[in-house]
């Protein structure tokens, strides 16, 4: 059994892949617009969830996954292309909601709403 377990390697992160409450907000405030309604909600679910005391530190892990995808200027669709840009950053983001969703409250959805409410009218 022991034999079977393989040693995961250690890969370092680079500063541009980090996540950050204000790399967070540039790029949601910078791309509200071309991405819509739906990506800005989920990311903001994901982004309270990251912030509430009682959200376990495994799901604090997959949202900080999640937003590092969105963040990450490397995509596999280009987040400008029409139509389709931000498929891969909502699916993302839409994996994780449902990884988590135990831990998005009606509050963390009703804040989120509002927010977006600010950008959308």
């Amino acid at each position: 059994m022991a034999s079977e377990i393989q040693k995961l390697e250690l890969i370092e992160i680079e500063p541009s892949e980090r996540y950050s409450d204000a790399a967070f907000w540039r790029k949601l405030r910078r791309f509200a617009r071309y991405a819509g309604r739906e990506l800005v909600e989920k990311a903001l679910w994901l982004y309270y969830t990251l912030q509430h005391p009682a959200t376990p530190a495994w799901a604090k892990r997959t949202i900080v996954g999640a937003l590092v995808y969105f963040l990450v200027p490397l995509d596999l669709v280009a987040d400008l292309a029409p139509l389709v840009g931000f498929t891969d950053d909502l699916s993302v983001l839409l994996l994780a909601v449902g990884t988590v969703a135990a831990h998005i409250t009606p509050d963390i959805k009703e804040q989120a709403r509002r927010k977006a409410d600010e950008w959308f009218g």
